[in-house]
């Protein structure tokens, strides 16, 4: 079972997306900026992915300037709970399988999990 956290507007997810559909998978798609992950699954997400909040937050949002993310002494528990208030903040897509996860950045990441 595949799932993929997805932003239909953004091209690398379209991409990640058929690059899985290419391969015969259907994964379960979450638009995650409508369906957003809570605290414990998005600290879920981030242990499968083998990454700290901090390198899934998209830097250039508005959000990442207004909550003063750049600065280091946000705790992971905070950058978490600012990723689920402003769900732009995380870096998709974000495909999931199993007890791994890949950033689909590039896309062909997904390949990993195939």
């Amino acid at each position: 079972m595949y799932t993929i956290y997805h932003n239909p507007r953004c091209s690398k997810s379209r991409q990640t997306l058929a690059i899985l559909e290419e391969k015969g998978i259907s994964p379960e798609i979450v638009l995650y900026l409508e369906n957003t992950p809570n605290e414990k699954e998005l600290a879920d997400i981030l242990a499968k992915l083998a990454i700290s909040p901090r390198q899934l937050l998209r830097k250039g949002e508005d959000a990442y300037k207004e909550l003063k993310l750049a600065d280091d002494s946000h705790s992971d528990k905070a950058l978490i709970e600012a990723m689920c208030s402003h769900p732009k903040l995380i870096e998709r897509p974000i495909v999931v399988k199993g007890d791994k996860a890949v950033l689909g950045r590039p896309p062909e990441n997904v390949l990993e999990l195939i």
